[in-house]
């Protein structure tokens, strides 16, 4: 009995290897920026010191797939209303890559959410502390608490909105900056893409993003 030749398998040649490398990469990119994770870069001092500019970060887009946003949550958004004024618009391989996630996205704002649906929101009570349906709110995460009563305000959030603060009271042009605007300064929930959940560059502020305990004690409104 003979022994029957081996059939070799044909190799795919290597740019054609290469080729299918990158379309899978880029594919798993894409999965992954849809239902998972998206890197956003840190535009200003607004979010100091827990963000700082240029810091990169990662935003869990599954958060709210099943809830919604809560107070105390860092959040990415997009601009609900020209808050960003006019931006230079990014290069053609800039788009090409952020539409697969490998390029931080433009035209989002990164806040603190500080009221939702109900809420009454104002600044402030005698200690220059944030009110939130009557409770006072300790917020050790700020950059100056002192800068938080430079503008008085008084919001009922409506439903399906927040009310969005920076963490650099100072340096923030958030909801508050906003009250005399069409959208009152609020903005709407289906504008948030998630929330921030790990910082991923510089390597020295590599980590986590910590949740706070902030508001646990604010009555539902």
């Amino acid at each position: 009995m003979t022994e029957q030749p081996r059939t070799r398998r044909r190799r795919l040649p290597r740019w054609l290897d290469a080729l299918v490398l990158v379309a899978g990469t880029l594919a798993l990119a894409l999965l992954v920026r849809t239902f998972a994770f998206q890197v956003f870069v840190i535009p200003s001092s607004s979010m100091v010191p827990t963000l700082t500019k240029d810091d990169r970060i990662a935003v869990q887009k599954w958060s709210y797939r099943v809830g919604e946003p809560q107070r105390g949550d860092v959040v990415v958004f997009r601009d609900p209303g020209d808050w960003l004024g006019p931006l230079e618009p990014p290069a053609p391989w800039q788009r090409g890559l952020q539409a697969v996630g490998l390029f931080p996205q433009g035209g989002h704002l990164v806040k603190r959410v500080v009221g939702v649906a109900g809420d009454e929101v104002r600044c402030c009570d005698e200690a220059g502390r944030l009110m939130v349906n009557g409770e006072p709110v300790d917020e050790p995460y700020l950059a100056d608490p002192a800068a938080n009563v430079a503008q008085p305000f008084q919001v009922t959030v409506p439903r399906g909105r927040l009310w969005v603060q920076g963490d650099n009271r100072a340096a923030s042009k958030d909801s508050r900056a906003h009250l005399d605007e069409a959208g009152g300064g609020f903005v709407d929930t289906d504008l948030v893409v998630g929330r921030v959940g790990t910082r991923i560059w510089p390597l020295d502020r590599i980590g986590r993003v910590a949740p706070t305990d902030a508001f646990d004690d604010v009555p539902a409104p």
